[in-house]
């Protein structure tokens, strides 16, 4: 409460003026004036001493004096005295807080700049391996499709091959074809031979064209 009423840390006692004259005081307490005109006038030249402080609480300070002004006057600056010792504990709170706060901004920023690091440096490493993976698939398909095309020059050639046995094989049944209808003919003309050697008037004499 006396921090926020004073809200400074310089003393006091380098503003305050001089403390009225004990006439002025009279004047203010005389027994001509009733009791209540003089607090009035006590509490006046305190606010005017003290003008940040709040009215009820220089009315309460005064009343514990006894409306005693000088003592009133010291009753409060030892409380603005000691508003500046708070002050600069509050402050160093305060700075202490804001240390804090900015110490740990710098950590969460810290951690997320790491952790963003850490992440594109594992997609570095996930693309590269995924590069070496499609490098592997790209030369075993060039493999595959080679051992295909082999695969099929050796088809076609079988099957060329295979047409042309099956052709071998039909010139090979022509020729037996006709190697029996040479057969056939030639029994049939030894047969006729024979007839003709049996028939033959002159035995051992045969016709010059039949040899």
């Amino acid at each position: 409460m006396s921090a926020v009423v004073c809200g400074t840390k310089r003393s006091f006692f380098e503003e305050l003026p001089p403390s009225p004259p004990v006439s002025k005081r009279l004047r203010c307490s005389s027994t001509t004036s009733p009791i209540r005109f003089a607090a009035s006038c006590l509490i006046d030249q305190l606010q005017n001493l003290f003008p940040q402080m709040d009215h009820q609480l220089l009315v309460r300070v005064l009343e514990e004096c006894g409306n005693d002004l000088d003592a009133a006057i010291k009753s409060l600056s030892n409380m603005c005295l000691g508003s500046t010792v708070e002050n600069p504990v509050a402050t160093t709170a305060a700075e202490t807080n804001l240390d804090q706060g900015l110490t740990l901004e710098a950590l969460e920023s810290s951690i997320s700049a790491r952790a963003g690091a850490d992440a594109a440096q594992n997609f570095h490493k996930e693309n590269m391996q995924l590069k070496e993976q499609i490098e592997v698939l790209l030369r075993e398909n060039t493999i595959l499709k080679r051992a295909v095309a082999i695969q099929h020059e050796r088809q076609k050639e079988f099957e060329d091959k295979n047409l042309e046995l099956q052709h071998l094989k039909q010139l090979v049944s022509q020729y037996q074809e006709q190697l029996r209808t040479l057969e056939v003919n030639n029994y049939a003309l030894t047969m006729h031979l024979k007839q003709a050697q049996q028939s033959s008037s002159i035995p051992g004499r045969f016709h010059p064209d039949v040899f």
